[in-house]
């Protein structure tokens, strides 16, 4: 191998002085490979891809993840009111805000329960929010707005134990002194009752074609308003989970379980005077929650 001649490898290499360089100074070497020269016999440019080839293929890949990503977060986005949300940290229990459900409201005159809701989930989480509304409220003190409560809420197979235990209960002359009422449930004069439940939020837990599982979460206004009482009105906080079968053509109470809260913190609010209070509710009705 003779790498120092002038031939090596079919390299032909030429050996010429640099111009204007004195004479007897290094010559300076320079290399010809075959095909080297543009225009060449056989000659092309080396096979390298070019810097704009490079930044094609980089723009086309960032398109390709963007198309990825957008049609990722629009799957994610099209969940129904009872999926869980994007983002949120138990994705086994968080639902979407309640929607309507493009049914028609339920009808009811003044004063009476709903009822003859729709055979579906969000005909459940209505039935239920309107239960609440209905049981936590004063006519439960009474001994005939009771009955229709009971008989308008719980299945038939139910109704009847239902009306016995909550009888006991709701008539107790001790319960009522409690409360601050008389045997008849009515408040002393000058003062008037509250019990009034304000549902916040409904979620389906189990659901199938004939029967349902409901928790609905709601504040509770519960007192006596008025000068002199000794029992003002305060404010609770409860979750109320029902068990729902579908019966002659609504949704209906099976069972029933009550809990403490979630309770939010109290905002540093002056309580009403007793008149305001009193006005108040006079003066405000309640709401069904049909939806």
């Amino acid at each position: 191998m003779n790498i120092g001649g002038d031939e090596y490898d079919g390299r032909t290499r030429t050996s010429d002085s640099a111009p204007g360089a004195p004479e007897g100074s290094p010559a300076t070497t320079r290399t010809r490979l075959p095909g080297s020269e543009i225009g060449g016999s056989g000659g092309r440019p080396p096979t390298r891809p070019g810097r704009s080839m490079v930044t094609v293929v980089a723009v086309v890949v960032l398109l390709i993840a963007a198309i990825a990503f957008a049609n990722r977060g629009g799957e994610d986005g099209g969940s129904d009111g009872d999926s869980p949300a994007a983002g949120s940290r138990d994705n086994g229990s968080r639902t979407q805000p309640t929607a309507p459900s493009g049914e028609k409201p339920v009808k009811t005159g003044p004063g009476a329960i709903p009822s003859g809701f729709p055979h579906t989930r969000e005909g459940a989480q209505s039935a239920a929010a309107n239960y609440v509304v209905a049981l936590g409220g004063d006519g439960m003190f009474s001994a005939a707005e009771r009955k229709t409560i009971i008989d308008a809420v719980y299945a038939p197979g139910v109704a009847d134990e239902r009306q016995a235990e909550l009888d006991k209960t709701y008539g107790s002359r001790k319960f009522l002194g409690k409360v601050g009422l008389d045997e008849e449930g009515k408040a002393p004069k000058g003062t008037a009752f509250v019990s009034r439940a304000t549902p916040v939020g409904a979620k389906v837990i189990k659901y199938d074609e004939n029967k349902a599982k409901v928790a609905v979460w709601y504040s509770s206004l519960f007192g006596l308003a008025g000068e002199g009482s000794k029992r003002p009105v305060s404010e609770s906080w409860y979750t109320n989970t029902f068990d729902m079968t579908w019966s002659d053509g609504d949704w209906k109470v099976t069972g029933l379980k009550q809990k403490d809260g979630p309770t939010p913190i109290g905002k540093d609010q002056a309580a009403s005077p007793a008149e305001e209070m009193a006005d108040a509710v006079d003066g405000f009705g309640g709401f069904t929650y049909a939806r």
